[in-house]
């Protein structure tokens, strides 16, 4: 099992690091996404980020990632995670790559590798919560409340309203009177 602390400094200095591709379109988003009162309003802004996170620049690099998310959604891990590893010898600055592979990894029980693609994505994009939100579940199923806690705090500071990362953090923080940590 590897050390997950390394990915966990990476989430803690997020914010002094940009993204390797800048994309203003994002950070208007993610401004947008802060100042967000409805549940619809930040589920729209939340599809946007995503959209923006699959888009790339060569077309047949996205319909390659478009084709590895079926492949996913269709239990054919065996096809995504081939079609991954091509994109990513192809595009290894393509972030939202790493982090689909690192969910097919999730979705493996293959967690170290998952730990390891999404240190990768959050280098890319530190603003991943979708990383983070991984990141956090893989910690919490290694019993590292604390770790996971710290990451689903992070997620929110992106995306308040992220209903997963905020009953984490009311279930398993500090505050919460859980004491089975």
């Amino acid at each position: 099992m590897l050390d997950y602390s390394d990915t966990l400094g990476l989430i803690a200095g997020a914010r002094e690091r940009r993204p390797a591709r800048s994309l203003p379109a994002l950070d208007v988003l993610f401004r947008q996404l802060l100042r967000c009162t409805r549940p619809q309003d930040a589920i729209t802004t939340e599809d946007r980020i995503w959209d923006v996170w699959m888009y790339h620049p060569h077309r047949g690099a996205a319909a390659t990632l478009e084709a590895a998310t079926s492949d996913i959604a269709a239990k054919r891990y065996d096809i995504a995670e081939t079609r991954l590893a091509i994109l990513l010898r192809r595009a290894p600055e393509f972030a939202e790559a790493w982090n689909k592979r690192a969910a097919l990894y999730y979705l493996l029980g293959r967690d170290d590798d998952a730990i390891r693609d999404l240190y990768r994505t959050l280098e890319l994009e530190p603003r991943h919560f979708g990383a983070i939100l991984h990141v956090a579940e893989i910690l919490l199923g290694t019993g590292d409340r604390g770790g996971a806690c710290f990451a689903f705090a992070r997620a929110l500071a992106l995306h308040p309203h992220l209903e997963r990362a905020r009953e984490a953090v009311a279930a398993h923080g500090p505050n919460s009177g859980n004491k089975s940590r």
